[in-house]
């Protein structure tokens, strides 16, 4: 069977959005009379969600605390430090032309993924937008969310793919048994994405138009 349905992460895989997380971060440090820390540190603890995120990154604050100040003020820099990767523009319109159904299913406050997913032109193209608040508050790697993506899409787990960037998303693909392909270039992790074991490592975003040719095709 041809893949029907193509599901994907959010930040370094659809958008490059660190800009904005570690200006939201640093904002979060400064209010504890934290440094600021430069985007590649940042970058190394995005992608497990936003609690983890501060806990990691503002010790000593109180965690509901750090999160409700990264949220008040995450609106002011989302859409100018968010970008969208290479190929994203063209690469999804174009899949959901030729009949795939596609999802994306994010560790990010699931508002903020679709006022980004809505800003860039995105929104017609995508069936759901999902984050850990569709599932009872469960992140990835828990593969509840690719679970309830696949149920909204009505797609089984074997017609479908995931794609991300980080190893966290190849652990909850595998988890779903969900077939995932990496893009490279997005969050570093402690964890490299190779090593993870993916079914396939893009060439770049793009490489997407070559592997799906689209269910009628």
């Amino acid at each position: 069977m041809p893949t029907r349905a193509v599901l994907f992460d959010f930040d370094g895989t659809l958008a490059d959005s660190f800009d904005a997380i570690t200006a939201s971060t640093n904002h979060v440090r400064g209010s504890y009379g934290l440094p600021p820390l430069p985007e590649a540190m940042v970058r190394e603890y995005v992608g497990f969600g936003l609690p983890n995120l501060m806990d990691q990154l503002v010790p000593g604050a109180d965690p509901a605390e750090a999160v409700a100040r990264y949220r008040a003020h995450h609106p002011s820099v989302m859409l100018s430090g968010t970008r969208l990767r290479p190929g994203v523009a063209e690469t999804i319109p174009e899949l959901h032309r030729r009949g795939l159904k596609l999802a994306v299913c994010s560790n990010k406050q699931v508002h903020f993924t679709r006022d980004l997913v809505a800003a860039f032109g995105l929104g017609p193209h995508f069936a759901a937008v999902l984050g850990p608040e569709d599932v009872g508050g469960r992140a990835k790697p828990d593969p509840a969310m690719l679970f309830e993506g696949l149920a909204r899409l009505g797609i089984p787990k074997a017609d479908a793919v995931y794609v991300g960037d980080m190893a966290i998303d190849v652990h909850t693909a595998q988890a779903a048994g969900v077939t995932v392909w990496l893009v490279p270039g997005g969050a570093a992790g402690k964890e490299p994405a190779t090593s993870a074991g993916p079914d396939r490592v893009l060439t770049g975003f793009a490489e997407l138009l070559k592997l799906l040719p689209g269910p009628e095709r």
